[in-house]
């Protein structure tokens, strides 16, 4: 259990974390506490990315621990996933690109000799990871429909499309891009670095969730790549679907965090906030909403911290973290909504902070699956019938 339990965490999940994962976990709330809310609504509201905290975050040896020799608990990532997006949904999507998907992407699909040629340092975040999969015309049918290309030409690839809301691609040093060969129309894995001939990456503007987030168009023309940087084991839409299996439950976790933070915003601002003689948190129509937010919040912790047991048990399928996605988010859309509403005129701007984490809600809400798309990945698990277009 951390020294600084939370509130929020009514049935006291934090309490099936080890001493030395409580601990870890203590450390990272302290650094998010102290240097990452204070400024928080001052960077999303400037869309400005914090570069300089980067260091401070590869100072919390945190990156990677599931990839390590002795690895952390799917627990413990889920909570470190959870505290980031309780405080800044923004940043923790950072991270979530940079250890989940790009970091992912290497140790699931990659050979021994590319983990370890990429691993230790984005473990150290010297290096920074993105993870390009989404396209401007495709985005839930981007199993089937993806049109960026790879040919082979001698022992490099040629790469050439477009890809879009890349997170981190403006300034990452490895790019994990996935494309189709030309010849077999299988989807492969490559690693891409930002100053190779022929990538580009453009910052999205004028975003109204994930501010702080640098998401970007990137375009590839006739960037080549070598032999040795394509993902040596990933051979198919299948091996990039695994990758998403682990990152998607992690967006789960993520929402628990923005439905806390948002719960915790409410909950301070009912009990200063005085309205007919007293603080309005004494209403019952107050409590009502308060009530429903930690329920939400709170049930959808529960169903995380299983998911979380599953996959560490080996029992972990992809009906587990859809289902996850998909409740959680929705659950996450309302309760976020019902502290904007105790918050009233004061919720629509930024100065309160829930306004933000309204806004980073929409975002969470659609990436990494939409909830029609997890819908039909658990409705064929209980099915057996496939129902996609």
């Amino acid at each position: 259990m951390t020294d600084a339990v939370l509130v929020e965490d009514l049935y006291r999940f934090e309490d099936l974390l080890s001493a030395d994962e409580a601990e870890v976990l203590g450390r990272v709330r302290e650094f998010l506490r102290s240097e990452v809310a204070p400024h928080a609504n001052a960077w999303w509201g400037r869309a400005e990315f914090p570069h300089h905290l980067i260091p401070r975050y590869a100072e919390l040896d945190i990156c990677g621990l599931a990839y390590r020799e002795q690895p952390a608990s799917s627990l413990l990532t889920g909570f470190i996933a959870l505290e980031m997006a309780r405080v800044d949904a923004s940043l923790a999507t950072f991270y979530g690109v940079h250890a989940g998907l790009a970091m992912g992407s290497i140790a699931r699909c990659g050979s021994p000799e590319q983990r370890e040629r990429w691993l230790p340092a984005m473990t150290r975040m010297e290096r920074i990871g993105a993870f390009a999969l989404t396209e401007p015309q495709g985005g839930s049918d981007v199993a089937a429909g993806l049109r960026t290309t790879a040919r082979r030409d001698g022992d490099s690839w040629v790469l050439n499309g477009t890809k879009r809301w890349i997170g981190n691609a403006t300034f990452a040093d490895l790019v994990v891009v996935w494309a189709k060969d030309e010849e077999s129309g299988h989807v492969l894995g490559f690693v891409v670095h930002g100053d190779n001939p022929g990538f580009s990456a453009t910052r999205i503007e004028n975003k109204m969730a994930l501010r702080t987030v640098e998401n970007a168009d990137v375009v590839l023309t006739d960037c080549r790549v070598p032999e040795a940087d394509r993902l040596q084991r990933a051979e198919g839409f299948r091996d990039t679907a695994d990758v998403l299996r682990h990152t998607r439950s992690g967006v789960a976790w993520e929402a628990v965090g923005v439905m806390l933070g948002a719960y915790r915003i409410a909950l301070d601002y009912t009990r200063e906030r005085e309205q007919f003689g007293g603080p309005i948190a004494r209403f019952q129509l107050v409590q009502d909403l308060l009530v429903r937010m930690l329920g939400n919040a709170t049930s959808c912790l529960g169903m995380v911290v299983r998911l979380a047991q599953l996959e560490d048990a080996g029992t972990f399928r992809d009906e587990h973290s859809a289902l996850a996605k998909a409740y959680c988010t929705s659950r996450m859309r309302e309760a976020v909504g019902w502290g904007r509403e105790l918050l009233a005129g004061n919720g629509i701007v930024l100065d309160y902070g829930i306004a933000r984490f309204v806004a980073d809600a929409e975002a969470l809400y659609s990436y990494e699956g939409t909830r029609e798309i997890n819908t039909l990945i658990v409705g064929r698990a209980a099915t057996g019938i496939g129902a996609f277009v």
